[in-house]
């Protein structure tokens, strides 16, 4: 396959894994959703079992850029309830997927959801009615060869297509099989009754990080056998971080290229990230040089992190931990009006503080926690997101 593994060396694990506080940090739910809402035939356990699968469906398929008003609508023959394409120098009609029939009514400006609940006959009726009056214009299509030809993806004809198995290379040159044979894997688990994150949990389908669907992958991995220790916890035992990162990608234009990596402390069984720090994210959209910039920004940008030392986030939480900036109740509530925060949302990050800590905060990094745990509490999502912002706002301005 052409993919160079870098197999780094991995550190033994200390049996029964490491003691974390997950009440510090950001909780991020991303990978959580994705796991919840994956089944089993999305779910792989290996990357080359992933790479297996994207790169073959990449292989058995082709993309052309065609006219609408060329292409043809019908009821499939043996099938009154499904719709079939004819296009243009095509020797056999086409299926589209549920994904690329929302793309094709979108383009014509036919609502989706309606034309479903037709019959076949007169949905192909209206989607051919659009297709043939409205204004001309050129499409490109993605076409997929498994048993009948499908139609997996209609974008506009500059679509700068990145093929899932390019993003799986990209984290296979890091992450080899991503099962544990370089420092990257699929994470451990959270003991929550003891506090232990075991990193040694074997992979199945009910824990893997690793999926795909016929529209989209996503890929989540951590180098959670080498610790970070970035300072010390109240009661003296060290604070521990793991790197992780995860990224995504839709060969169909269901998304934007995308990854994120952060540091973090734990995962959990229903695979929500614990005590998240240092969130950094890029997106590309598929846009015409999108194949351009993945492989000079997004893939390196990949390895960087993969290869860098963790010393300049170390020294940032430790450079947090020792600037002090209030010593008394007056300071606290200056410090937190002066950065937008009401006077009851201000008692509240002092209290929660003062409940885990057995002080009041002092440093920066005690009310970046303080207003990172608020931030758990806020129902609604917009609230949470700007609350955890102006935590990250106010770690980046340290030093």
């Amino acid at each position: 396959m052409g993919v160079v593994e870098v197999l780094d060396p991995v550190a033994p694990v200390r049996a029964g894994g490491w003691k974390v506080d997950v009440s510090r940090g950001e909780r991020n739910g991303r990978v959580s959703s994705e796991w919840f809402n994956r089944p089993d035939d999305e779910r792989y356990l290996s990357l080359d079992d992933l790479w297996a699968n994207v790169k073959g469906r990449s292989e058995r398929s082709r993309s052309r850029v065609v006219q609408t008003a060329d292409i043809k609508v019908e009821a499939a023959r043996d099938n009154a309830e499904r719709l079939h394409l004819m296009l243009p120098k095509a020797h056999e009609p086409v299926a589209p997927t549920h994904w690329a029939f929302g793309q094709l009514a979108s383009i014509v400006g036919a609502p989706a959801s309606y034309l479903r609940q037709l019959p076949a006959p007169l949905a192909g009726i209206n989607l051919q009615y659009g297709l043939t009056n409205h204004r001309a214009e050129q499409v490109k299509t993605f076409e997929t060869e498994d048993g009948r030809t499908e139609l997996r993806a209609v974008t506009g004809p500059d679509y700068g297509r990145i093929h899932d198995f390019e993003l799986v290379e990209a984290v296979q040159r890091i992450a080899g099989n991503g099962t544990g044979d370089t420092r990257w894997k699929v994470p451990g688990v959270l003991d929550w009754s003891t506090g232990v994150y075991n990193p040694d949990v074997e992979i199945s389908r009910d824990t893997t990080t690793l999926y795909a669907s016929d529209r989209d992958v996503f890929l989540f991995l951590v180098d959670d056998r080498n610790p970070i220790e970035a300072g010390k916890l109240a009661d003296g035992s060290p604070d521990l971080y793991f790197r992780g990162f995860y990224c995504w990608n839709s060969e169909v234009g269901a998304k934007t290229l995308g990854m994120a990596s952060f540091y973090l402390r734990a995962v959990c069984q229903n695979r929500n990230l614990w005590g998240v720090e240092d969130f950094q994210e890029i997106k590309i959209r598929h846009s015409k040089y999108a194949a351009a910039r993945f492989a000079h920004e997004a893939a390196p940008a990949l390895t960087r992190f993969a290869n860098s030392s963790p010393q300049g986030f170390v020294n940032g939480i430790k450079a947090a931990r020792q600037q002090i900036v209030a010593r008394s109740d007056e300071d606290r509530a200056d410090f937190l009006r002066k950065r937008g925060f009401s006077k009851a949302e201000s008692g509240k990050i002092i209290e929660k503080v003062l409940m885990e800590e057995g002080r009041p905060p002092e440093s920066i990094f005690d009310f970046v926690q303080g207003i990172t745990r608020l931030a758990r509490d806020k129902t609604q999502q917009d609230a949470r997101l700007d609350m955890e912002g102006r935590a990250k706002k106010l770690l980046d301005r340290v030093g």
